[in-house]
Parts: C-alpha cells; structure tokens; sequence
C-alpha cells in the first residue's frame, strides 16, 4: 500500500467512476484497476460494490476511505511543517560543553539565539574534555564547544574564540604587583590546580622546570571553586582571562600574564561533517560565531584592562560534553 493507492482510491470515490479517475490520474483505466486490486488483495476484502455501470462503496470501502482521507491529510500537514521549517525553524539543538562555558558562553549565546528562534529548544549537556568530543561523534549532542586542538576528521572544527591563561592571585598577595610571572615565582606558594585537562597540560609543562619545588596543594574541577579559594587565600592558581574577568573588575582578584610566553587557549565549535544542518542549525553557528567576537571586544576593554591583558578575553559562546 502507498500514498498514491490511496489518492487514486479516493478520486475513484470522489468522481464515482473510475474512467473518469483515470483521467484525473494521468493513467488508463486498466492501470486504475489494478491498483485498486492491489489494495483490495491486501486488505483481504472488496472496496467497490459494482451495480452494471455504477460503482458503490462497501462498508469496509466506507471504513477505508475515513482512514485514506486521514493518511493523506497527515502527509499534507507533514510536508506543510516541513516547509515551515524554513521559514520557522522549530525542533531542538543539544549542545556538549563544559562548566565555564556553560557560565561565561552560553547565557549571552542562549539569550540571542531564542530571540532569534523561538519555537527551537536548546538543551545543555554539561561535560568536560574529551567527553565533549565524544558526544559529538556519538551524535548525542549536535555541538560542542571545547579547547582546541581537535583532532577528529569526522568533525568540522570552527574556532570561535582565543584567550590568555593567567595567574590569579588575591589583590594582597606579594605577587599582586609583578607586571609578569614565571614559574619560579611560584615557588613557595600553594598551587590550586585544575584537575586535567588541555588547560592542566599546558600549565604542566609550563611548571617543568620548578616541578620539584611547587606546591600543588589541591586539585579541583570547577572554575567557580578556583575562584572562590584562591580570594580565600587558599593558595594561586590559574584560569583564562575571561573567567575571572568580573572579579578583576570589582578587585577582587587581580590576573597577571606568565611570562616568557603566554600560555593561549584556543576554543572552537565543533559538529559532525556528515550530519545534515538544518536552518537552526545553521543560526546557531552563526549567533556563535557573532556572540564570540562582540562579547570578547567588551569584556577586553571592560574587566582586563587594568591588568593590561594582551588578549581578548571570552565570554560568550555554547554547550555539550
């Protein structure tokens, strides 16, 4: 049984004649009949009463002409939201990314995005690392927002934004006043330590050669907690610009660059290359992409300048590990 049996049934019950079906059809007599015998073998019973050159419906004809008109009146309405969906898109987006994207990115990106699309809903899927690429590629979550680099060849990498890590320090501790900070100033002074990651790695290696002398007194696995203990005076620790940009405006905090060279982190949206974008899809790369650069320029001259950090810091952009 397919969709165009039904209709050639319904315009045999419509024009009560299936010459004249045939006709509106596009198709012989002979071809009309046979579908109609088609449909009637597999429902295992007679569609047409046929009185001399008159045609009737059975009662089962009866039964099945309600349930044809429902089929095709579902399909109509089914193109219908399809097409709609170009004018308005509707449906849901699932996005990976982790805690501080989820604080600094993806309110401003949300916030946009909803103006923009109603009728979308945006899901967070809150995860950390490589389980933010690993969503992707399961297709549990149609983006992530990750530190880069990405390896993967089955996904499309966009990078959205860069920042600077820094060292956080509270305002009255005796590093406050460097312009810079090495890792031999370190030195002496407890450590508040992300817990892994791209981040961890590279302040790994930046620590190497005082690795016998630090202190690493704790290890932790959320950004809002590292702030919260390092203005406790529990010990230094490090974050991208962006993420402490707040309270380096309310003096809180103060950041400080490391130096002989800074340590960049990179951020990209990522997405599957074989996975089909639909036109929500499509907006949400684009507010991405334009929540990512303005929000950077302000929080650039807004929270960091009295630090003089020398990159834009990051702000706000979206979700799913």
């Amino acid at each position: 049984m397919d969709l165009d049996q039904l209709h050639t049934f319904l315009e045999i019950v419509r024009l009560k004649s299936f010459s004249k079906a045939a006709q509106t059809c596009f198709r012989t007599q002979p071809a009309i009949s046979a579908q109609i015998r088609q449909l009637e073998q597999e429902l295992n019973t007679s569609l047409f009463e046929r009185l001399g050159t008159k045609i009737s419906l059975t009662t089962a004809g009866k039964i099945f002409a309600e349930y044809s008109e429902q089929i095709l009146d579902l399909r109509r309405r089914a193109q219908d939201a399809i097409n709609e969906l170009e004018r308005v898109p509707r449906g849901e987006l699932v996005i990976a990314a982790n805690e501080a994207t989820c604080i600094y990115v993806l309110p401003e990106v949300f916030s946009k995005y909803t103006a923009l699309y109603p009728n979308v809903q945006l899901h967070v899927d809150r995860s950390y690392g490589s389980k933010v690429v690993q969503a992707v590629q399961d297709n549990l979550a149609d983006f992530g927002i990750t530190q880069l680099p990405v390896e993967e060849k089955r996904l499309q990498v966009v990078k959205v934004h860069s920042d600077e890590i820094r060292l956080i320090a509270p305002p009255n501790h005796p590093l406050a006043r460097l312009r810079a900070v090495t890792a031999q100033d370190m030195r002496g002074f407890p450590l508040l330590l992300p817990k892994s990651g791209t981040t961890r790695t590279k302040l790994n290696a930046w620590l190497e050669p005082v690795e016998d002398e630090i202190q690493v007194s704790m290890e932790l696995d959320s950004t809002e907690m590292i702030k919260r203990f390092v203005m406790a005076g529990l010990g230094l620790s490090f974050l991208a610009g962006s993420h402490s940009a707040g309270e380096v405006y309310s003096g809180k905090l103060v950041s400080l660059p490391l130096a002989p060279d800074p340590i960049l982190r990179d951020l990209g949206l990522i997405y599957r290359k074989d996975k089909s974008l639909s036109r929500a899809a499509l907006g949400f790369i684009d507010v991405v992409l334009e929540q990512a650069g303005g929000i950077n320029r302000f929080e650039a001259g807004r929270a960091l300048a009295p630090v003089a950090i020398r990159t834009s810091p990051e702000a706000k952009v979206g979700q799913r590990h």
